[in-house]
């Protein structure tokens, strides 16, 4: 096996090309030098693809099924070495729900995708009409990836294109390009050339990939106004899109919950990947009759939970990835302050030590209108808000732009399933939150995008539906 150095070495920028310098989020080290494509780059990764697609498209499902599952045994093969690759990139920890999570959920979604069935469907058939639903390729997909979980959204994104029978070309996150260029090199080791290409460009790359007329169809993930620029970039070319954007994900506790039961639950709901997650917890709504409770019951579980750099083993919550968002968090957290908020736990970052660590904080007494409510912080600091009446809550749940996830807390699963059908989100979790599948749909409503992920579902998404009469 490789050592992570030497992965780091196949992907670093060749001598005296333009090259970026990563560092550590915990520790301020030096990770590696990834290269800086640009335009021409792009080019060429077109070109490539379209040379190698046709083929890939005609080598059939199972063909491509195969080549995914020998890309996620690479994967696999190489799991620790790319997991000590994004943890010092990314800043997250080795253990729990974060940098070895993230690697084996990219082998189990090259799988998932690999083993779905996708038949032809008769539509009619009637003695006089009969229809036959196919899906065909699109053709080359652009697959632009946010730095949160680099790795684990960009499988999401190639995986169903590739099985679908087309090219993919991915535009990593400048924050975080080493962390895909290692794990596309690794799956590339069960791919013909052409067909998956990493071009690790600026925004201006980004652009042109959204622009390009050889791109049919482009995945992005990441903020709301980012997403808005790439349906602006592909309007002139009618591209088909799937959007997955901001949330400000609520939650709700019913006056019937267990507070010491749910305490875990929201706390991994709100603080997975140090609350940089785009279907985190980020608002919670908690019934009066037992808001001191859950209060004290999630303040007494995030005290155990440690937060440190990410290769020390014990480690669970690590830094923020950059220091534009610690910056956001910390405003936030002190404009909640200012309001008069009380802040149960954390608020208080070491400024003179190394890395961009925030503390683990939890906000009570908050107004619903405090910026710490209505704007996604992205960082963990929980904003915890007292209600008396169930409608208030659902409407206060319901009131942003976003509606990307949510979720009901409460010991009769009936009444949760009620409140979650009125909640304005694409997902809806009964005690629990953030939770996928790759064979359960995924995305959002209002302004958190729209198309769906994983499963047949998000196969028919990468495919041009085709009905054949006759």
């Amino acid at each position: 096996m490789q050592t992570t150095d030497s992965l780091l070495d196949a992907i670093a920028a060749a001598p005296g090309a333009p090259g970026q310098e990563l560092f550590d989020p915990a520790t301020g080290e030096l990770v590696g030098v990834a290269p800086v494509h640009g335009l021409a780059e792009l080019e060429a990764a077109i070109g490539a693809a379209k040379a190698a697609q046709p083929a890939w498209a005609a080598a059939g499902h199972e063909a491509r099924s195969a080549a995914l599952l020998a890309a996620a045994e690479a994967v696999e093969a190489r799991a620790e070495e790319l997991a000590r690759i994004l943890s010092r990139e990314q800043g997250k920890p080795l253990n729990g729900p974060n940098a070895r999570f993230e690697v084996g959920a990219c082998a189990a979604w090259l799988r998932a995708a690999a083993a779905t069935a996708l038949e032809p469907e008769t539509v009619v058939d009637d003695g006089t009409t009969r229809a036959v639903l196919h899906y065909r390729p699109l053709g080359i997909v652009g697959a632009i990836g946010p730095w949160n979980w680099p790795m684990m959204i960009t499988v999401w994104q190639i995986a169903p294109a590739l099985r679908m029978g087309n090219a993919a070309i991915v535009k990593p996150s400048s924050y975080t390009p080493l962390s895909v260029l290692a794990l596309i090199r690794v799956i590339n080791e069960a791919l013909p050339d052409g067909i998956l290409t990493v071009v690790a460009g600026d925004r201006q790359v980004g652009s042109a990939l959204a622009e390009h007329p050889a791109i049919a169809k482009v995945m992005f993930t990441g903020s709301t106004g980012a997403g808005k620029a790439i349906i602006r970039s592909s309007a002139d070319t009618v591209k088909r899109l799937t959007l997955e954007l901001g949330g400000n994900d609520a939650g709700i506790v019913l006056p019937d919950a267990d507070p010491q039961a749910i305490a875990e639950g929201i706390f991994w709901g709100a603080f997975i990947n140090t609350g940089q997650t785009c279907a985190a917890l980020k608002r919670l709504y908690v019934h009066t009759g037992l808001y001191d409770q859950v209060c004290q019951a999630l303040t007494d579980f995030a005290r155990t939970v440690p937060m440190g750099p990410g290769l020390e083993e014990a480690n669970l919550l690590g830094p923020l990835q950059n220091a534009s968002q610690h910056a956001i968090v910390k405003d936030l957290v002190q404009a909640a302050k200012d309001s008069g908020a009380r802040i149960l736990l954390g608020g208080d970052p070491d400024e003179s030590a190394p890395g961009h660590f925030y503390p683990t904080t939890l906000v009570t007494d908050i107004d619903n209108e405090n910026p710490l409510v209505t704007e996604e912080q992205f960082g963990p600091a929980l904003p915890i808000i007292r209600y008396t009446d169930i409608d208030h809550a659902v409407q206060m749940a319901n009131a942003l732009e976003v509606g990307l996830g949510a979720s009901v807390w409460a010991t009769d699963t009936d009444a949760a399933r009620a409140v979650a059908h009125r909640l304005e989100a694409g997902t809806v979790w009964i005690n629990t939150h953030g939770t996928v599948h790759p064979m359960a749909p995924f995305g959002g409503a209002k302004q958190s995008g729209y198309g769906l992920e994983f499963g047949t579902e998000g196969l028919k998404a990468l495919g041009q539906p085709q009905v054949i009469h006759g």
